[in-house]
C-alpha cells in the first residue's frame, strides 16, 4: 500500500520524510541500554552486528541493514533524516525540519509498529503535532497482540488511525 500511496501524498505537495537508522559504524552515538535492546541475551545479532549468513550491519548508517527498501524509490524531493533511538526525534534535526515546513499533522507509516513507529508517534503528539497513523502502511514483526496495543494506545492517547484509501479518496476530492 505505501508503495501506491507516495505518488499521491508527492502528488499534492507533501512532504515525504524518511527517518532511517544512521549510526555511526563504531556504534559511539548508542548507549549501554540501546546496545542491550538490541541483543538482550548477548548470544544474538545487536545493533552494528551482521547477522550470521548476512552480508550487511544491522542499522549502521549506509548499510544494507538500515537502507530504504527499492520498492519504496524515494523521490529527489524526499527529506531523509537520520535516527539513533527509537523515536526519531531524538538526537536529530527532526523536529526543526518539520517546524521549517510548517508541518502541523503528521502521517506515519514504517516499521516496526510497535517500537519505532510508536516511540516517534508519541514524541510527535507531546511535541503538539497532530498524529496519523496510517495502519495498512505500518507493520512488524511483533506478535499480533502488540499491534493490538499499538492501535488501543494511539486511539486513546496518541492521535488517529486511518488506512491509505481512504486519505487518497479524501485528496482526491479536493
Amino acid at each position: 500500500p505505501l508503495k501506491k500511496f507516495l505518488p499521491v501524498l508527492r502528488g499534492v505537495d507533501v512532504p515525504i520524510i524518511w527517518l532511517n537508522w544512521g549510526n555511526r559504524a563504531d556504534l559511539m552515538n548508542l548507549n549501554p541500554t540501546v546496545l542491550h535492546a538490541g541483543n538482550p541475551t548477548g548470544d544474538g545479532t545487536g545493533y552494528g552486528d551482521t547477522p550470521k549468513g548476512g552480508r550487511s550491519p544491522v542499522l549502521k548508517k549506509g548499510s544494507g541493514g538500515a537502507r530504504i527498501c527499492d520498492d519504496l524509490k524515494p523521490a529527489r524531493s524526499d527529506i531523509h533524516v537520520d535516527k539513533y533511538r527509537l523515536s526519531g526525534f531524538w538526537d536529530n534535526e527532526l523536529d526543526s525540519v518539520l517546524r521549517n515546513l510548517d508541518v502541523k499533522t503528521l502521517l506515519f507509516a514504517g516499521v516496526n509498529s510497535d517500537r519505532c513507529v510508536l516511540a516517534t508517534m508519541q514524541d510527535a503528539s507531546f511535541l503538539g503535532y497532530d498524529c496519523i497513523l496510517i495502519d495498512d502502511c505500518a507493520a512488524t514483526t511483533s506478535p499480533d497482540y502488540c499491534v493490538r496495543a499499538v492501535k488501543f494506545q494511539v486511539r486513546g492517547m496518541y492521535g488517529f488511525i486511518a488506512r491509505s484509501p481512504a486519505i487518497i479518496h479524501a485528496i482526491e476530492k479536493l
